[in-house]
């Protein structure tokens, strides 16, 4: 939990609180001669309306307290890069699933860094967790400040209003489903007696709806084995570890069912909740499983899963113990150190864990547990949600995420000090500023590896940056990123965009990322300064079960269409493509169109400089020059589209289409030109009414 105004930590209450304001919220008891407890907001303290001009999500319409009478609504402030928010969402995807439509859950996003005050970035990050309530971009802290007085003033707090619009409680903190679940369902009981429950429901129209299953969800971190040519992915919102082929990128392995859950086993039964780090040692490879809130050991040779350390259960305690019998909190990421030790970034618990396989125990090594900014002894610094960890001689350098800083671990003399990023106990001093430390402002970072030089790349990632580290001269510098804005695009430095990476790993000369909002792995060659995106020659291997469509892939997955036959004569001729979008859609102004161009016979021939095409902003018709010879083929194109609304751009959609044209070329043929057409039609989703 933080606040807004200061970052002071307050003990995480295991108990739901009820704010006094002036007298009781809550009546304590009713007057029956049972004594039971009365659930009844009190009527002088209605609770604020939520205030116009807020984007909403998940909704087909902004939402009104009036509306919402006949139900308990829970208003859940929160902000995404928060782990303590990330924390509460499995209760209350909980709380929904068990109280249906007499409960409504708000989302009131309050962000805290500038970009997660983005709609379009809480739009993925809704997708990303499968959240399935209404949620307000409230970044300007409209309908925070209108509960500001009744103690809303940190990330999350929780408000609980009962089916009259009465406050009935406001707390900050995580808070067990058992405690919600005692007030919530006291409530539903009690107003449900007196016939006021109203179970109608909501207009919800998901996000998630609107976007189409890729090969990858929401990648989290990325690992090589230079030795095995093998590249780890780890699928976050998939639930599951992706194994590439270094060279081909072909799919070699995948491990996990997709489902989320905590389950060992081989590849094809074990079960993982958003995973996120990775580390190898010899045939083992150790995995922070995320949202499971333990580590996995998966054997190589084997394709075995087992867990080595953690419940399931979140912990709070900060102790040392037995792997198997302490509760971990969000293991974000791992790595393997001296003395057969694996190093923890426990962002739940801000700080750094070590597992020792020789002693069989684990507990934490740096970090006091109270979230904060403060360098010093290991036990008496202070970490903030540290996410990336990468272990070298005897230190370890870490991106603290919440502090929006590089720090560096010594266990040769157990100090802590910071290199990049600023310079104060500030979680609130972020920013883009490249240079060295004492000057430089980061934003979110989530991750960083070693070059050969012993220099760190940092993923800059609220900045949608790439960044060089040199920590000895402790300057900092930017490689990839245009202005800061998350967008999608390869090319050369000056061109290439990411939005919001996650991951890093670096090896010969190349720079993988998991470029996590734009579900891809994108490849940085250092020296040459550009950067592509992977693609897997084999991606039904990833297809999930009802997926709509495969991406990041030569073969589109989506649609596919052949046009009508065509007889051309011979000679230079081209390929011409028409888009045609519906009224009120636009082709995507930052996300590429992508098209690879094939010809199964040599009656039409494409150069290969021509075969792939990437073009930002396109204009239809598009073009690609063939050489056409007297025969028969069929030239197919592997189409990805990216569209957006014309006006507001408050949604983005991806088409993805195999077109086949059958061509003739003969002696009668008419004119050189192969045309084909693709009539784009969007989902038919409704997100919500924007007022603001």
């Amino acid at each position: 939990m933080k606040t807004k105004r200061s970052l002071s930590i307050g003990v995480i209450l295991l108990v739901l609180v009820l704010l006094l304001i002036g007298g009781s919220v809550m009546h304590a008891q009713d007057a029956t001669p049972e004594a039971t407890p009365s659930f009844m907001g009190d009527p002088a303290y209605p609770a604020p309306a939520i205030p116009t001009g807020v984007d909403w999500l998940n909704v087909a319409a902004p939402l009104t307290l009036d509306q919402l009478k006949g139900k308990v609504v829970l208003l859940d402030f929160w902000t995404y890069g928060c782990i303590n928010c990330m924390h509460m969402m499995p209760i209350l995807n909980q709380l929904e699933d068990k109280y249906g439509d007499a409960l409504a859950i708000i989302g009131v996003h309050s962000a805290k860094f500038a970009n997660e005050g983005d709609t379009s970035n809480i739009r993925q990050v809704i997708e990303r967790y499968g959240l399935k309530h209404p949620v307000i971009n409230d970044n300007k802290f409209t309908v925070w400040s209108a509960y500001t007085p009744y103690g809303v003033n940190a990330w999350p707090t929780f408000v609980v209003i009962d089916p009259r619009g009465n406050l009935f409680a406001v707390q900050a903190g995580e808070i067990p489903e058992d405690a919600f679940e005692e007030v919530i369902g006291g409530m539903i009981a009690q107003f449900d007696k007196l016939g006021e429950i109203k179970r109608t429901p909501l207009p919800i129209k998901l996000e998630s709806d609107a976007q189409p299953s890729g090969a990858l969800s929401f990648p989290g971190k990325v690992m090589v084995d230079a030795a095995g040519k093998r590249l780890f992915i780890a699928d976050s919102s998939h639930n599951r570890l992706v194994i590439a082929d270094l060279n081909s990128y072909s799919v070699l392995d995948v491990i996990g069912t997709g489902a989320s859950g905590l389950k060992d086993g081989g590849y094809s039964e074990a079960t993982f909740s958003k995973p996120q780090g990775m580390a190898l040692k010899g045939d083992i490879l150790y995995v922070a499983d995320t949202e499971n809130h333990a580590i996995r050991a998966v054997d190589l040779a084997k394709k075995t899963v087992t867990t080595i350390a953690g419940t399931g259960k979140q912990g709070y305690a900060k102790t040392s113990g037995l792997p198997l019998s302490t509760n971990l909190s969000s293991p974000w990421d791992i790595t393997v150190g001296n003395l057969n030790n694996l190093y923890i970034a426990m962002a739940g618990d801000h700080q750094i864990w070590v597992l020792s396989l020789d002693t069989n125990s684990v507990g934490p090594m740096v970090g006091t547990g109270q979230e904060g900014h403060a360098d010093g002894d290991f036990l008496s610094a202070t970490l903030a949600q540290p996410s990336g960890l990468v272990y070298k001689d005897n230190a370890l350098y870490f991106s603290d995420a919440e502090s929006s800083t590089v720090r560096k671990a010594d266990i040769d003399t157990n100090k802590v000090t910071t290199l990049a990023g600023t310079s104060a106990d500030d979680l609130f001093k972020f920013g883009d500023v490249d240079g060295k430390f004492g000057d430089s402002l980061l934003q979110h970072t989530l991750a960083l590896t070693l070059g050969d030089d012993g220099k760190l790349f940092v993923a800059d990632t609220y900045n949608s940056k790439i960044k060089l580290l040199d920590p000895t001269t402790q300057e900092i510098k930017t490689l990839f990123g245009l202005g800061g804005t998350g967008g999608f695009h390869d090319g050369s430095s000056t061109l290439a965009q990411f939005d919001e990476p996650g991951g890093l790993a670096y090896n010969a000369g190349k720079l993988y990322v998991a470029d996590t909002n734009n579900d891809a792995i994108r490849v940085v060659d250092v020296a040459a300064g550009t950067v592509n995106t992977v693609t897997f020659p084999n991606p039904d291997v990833l297809q999930i079960a009802n997926a709509v469509t495969v991406v990041g892939s030569n073969a589109a997955a989506g649609a596919s269409v052949t046009v009508d036959a065509q007889t051309v004569k011979a000679g230079s001729g081209q390929i011409m493509l028409n888009l045609t979008l519906p009224d009120g859609y636009k082709l995507n102004g930052t996300a590429p169109f992508l098209a690879e161009w094939t010809s199964d016979n040599a009656a039409v021939t494409i150069a290969d400089k021509d075969k792939q095409q990437s073009i930002v902003a396109p204009t239809s018709p598009l073009s690609v020059p063939v050489t056409l010879t007297e025969g028969k083929a069929n030239v197919k194109g592997d189409l990805t589209i990216y569209y957006c609304e014309a006006i507001k751009e408050s949604l983005c959609f991806i088409d993805r289409v195999t077109v086949t044209i059958p061509v003739t070329v003969a002696a009668d043929g008419t004119g050189t030109v192969l045309t084909a057409e693709r009539v784009i039609t969007p989902p038919q989703v409704t997100t919500g009414s924007i007022t603001g």
